[in-house]
């Protein structure tokens, strides 16, 4: 019996197998839709029969061992419209043709781990579930507009380009995982954008080396605590989580946009974002024990502005960046705001946030007194030239820290900030000498007191002599050369006091002011 040349079909293939065989050796599309939208629809009730049904081992057979080109051509597995049965298992494997499915059904779990590949695309696919740890593609991965059920595996994997995730569908797992992406390396970019979950998406330790997108996605996790999970990720240029353009056909004046919107707790700890930040108009629905946990993150600039969540807490401890865009409506209250060791250099409001509410943020975030966020906004104020505003912070700071204080301290504070605002406000010396000084020279002018040696007394100056008895160095000649008795001995006594305390008060606040500023 003569032997079987390597690129004849098997002869138990069918005639839609058959049909592939021949188009991978083209390199061609091979389609198997009927033109009915409804009965092409790959999510859609309508069960496809055997004549668009493709057994999964002679899918893996082509990709692993299929038969040499036609003349002139580079062989791929282009399928459109196709039902594949049974398990498609290529674990362990090297593809060397292009993959391409498009509006296709899977009947079982598409398995890529440890595969190497040099591109994936599954455009408008559904599938119960696709499994490629450690998968290594030299170009890009797409999974445009599919439905995974049962979720999506991608720990450990290396993409050479782009991952293109837009529109995908991702149900969760046993475990509640929509998407395990611990580890993940992608060379280029990631475009989640319009990605819907129902699961914890996990991206631990991942890499991307250019910009993560997730405009108009839809995320939650209603099983657990965490929507979305990247702890020590790193983004070589942005993170966006905003509102995104639908698709409108090929009229983009009609373009609609779809709002971002979480529901389950965001964890970005310790992760590092070379470019912005921007978590912009994002719906966020956290419950109590819920929280946007932003603790440690380094980035060039944070765009925080999303809606206000009801519930939960925003955690930006020991987070550092350059540049902070914010708006004063998307900050939470009560209590639910942590900004300890936050740092940043600039402020860039998105329309008001008056000094006052920028305060109240300040105080919202510090229920126990905490001088820090207070010294942080100042300085970024100061930067800026608004030397008057970061005076009033300064202040606000200290006044709150009088509350910690107790006796004698306590009234002693207080006196500093009724007295010249810690030092801050210096024209209330000026304010409290003219008062004083008014004080007693009216006084003195009714009631003069009689001179100690009427010969020898100096003409007699009610402005003089209040003036020397409130200046505590200075000798005027006025002080020593006059008797005074009963109301006008205690009015005498109080200015000099009061002159004494002045000046010890003044010296002080500025000596506070200069340590503070060096």
């Amino acid at each position: 019996m003569p032997e079987r040349a390597s690129w004849e079909p098997p002869e138990e293939l069918t005639a839609a197998e058959l049909g592939l065989w021949q188009a991978y050796r083209n390199g061609s599309t091979y389609d198997l839709r009927t033109g009915d939208a409804r009965h092409d629809d790959p999510f859609g009730e309508v069960r496809w029969g055997p004549e668009r049904a493709v057994r999964a081992r002679v899918v893996a057979r082509l990709l692993l061992d299929g038969p040499p080109p036609l003349p002139g051509r580079a062989p791929a597995l282009k399928l459109t419209g196709c039902y594949i049965t049974g398990h498609l298992d290529l674990a362990n494997s090297e593809i060397t043709v292009p993959v391409e499915l498009q509006q296709c059904r899977l009947e079982a779990s598409l398995l890529l781990v440890d595969c190497r590949a040099g591109l994936v695309i599954l455009h408008r696919c559904w599938a119960p579930r696709l499994e490629a740890t450690r998968l290594t593609v030299e170009g890009d991965l797409r999974l445009n507009e599919s439905r995974l059920a049962r979720g999506l595996v991608l720990a450990q994997a290396n993409i050479g380009t782009d991952l293109s995730l837009e529109g995908l569908e991702l149900g969760g797992d046993r475990r509640g995982k929509a998407l395990d992406a611990d580890g993940m390396n992608i060379a280029q970019d990631v475009n989640a954008d319009r990605l819907e979950a129902t699961g914890e998406l996990s991206l631990r330790g991942a890499r991307v080396g250019g910009t993560m997108s997730l405009h108009g996605c839809r995320l939650s996790n209603p099983r657990g605590r965490w929507a979305l999970t990247a702890s020590r990720l790193t983004v070589e240029e942005n993170l966006v989580v905003a509102p995104g353009a639908l698709p409108s056909g090929s009229d983009s004046r009609l373009a609609r946009m779809q709002s971002a919107a979480v529901q389950g707790g965001i964890n970005l700890d310790s992760s590092t974002i070379g470019g912005a930040l921007v978590l912009d108009g994002v719906r966020l629905k956290l419950a109590d024990d819920q929280e946007l946990s932003l603790r440690g993150i380094q980035a060039t600039e944070l765009t925080f502005t999303p809606e206000c969540p009801e519930r939960g807490r925003v955690d930006l401890q020991d987070t550092v960046v350059s540049r902070l865009v914010d708006r004063a409506a998307s900050w939470p209250g009560d209590g639910r705001l942590r900004l300890r060791g936050f740092t940043y250099e600039y402020l860039i409001p998105k329309g008001p946030f008056p000094l006052d509410q920028r305060l109240a943020w300040v105080h919202e975030a510090t229920p126990e007194f905490n001088p820090e966020p207070y010294d942080r906004l100042a300085a970024c104020l100061q930067a800026g030239g608004e030397e008057a505003d970061a005076h009033t912070v300064l202040l606000t700071k200290l006044r709150r820290r009088r509350e910690t204080l107790h006796g004698p301290l306590r009234v002693w504070d207080y006196i500093q900030d009724l007295a010249l605002g810690y030092g801050y406000r210096p024209g209330r010396a000026v304010l409290w000498l003219v008062l004083l000084l008014t004080g007693g020279s009216v006084w003195f002018a009714k009631n003069p007191p009689p001179a100690l040696k009427p010969d020898e007394a100096p003409h007699w100056e009610p402005f003089i002599y209040t003036l020397d008895l409130l200046l505590p160095v200075l000798d005027l000649g006025q002080e020593a050369a006059w008797r005074t008795t009963g109301a006008s001995q205690w009015i005498a006594l109080t200015l000099v006091i009061l002159g004494w305390l002045l000046a010890t008060i003044v010296t002080a606040g500025a000596a506070a002011v200069i340590l503070r500023r060096n």
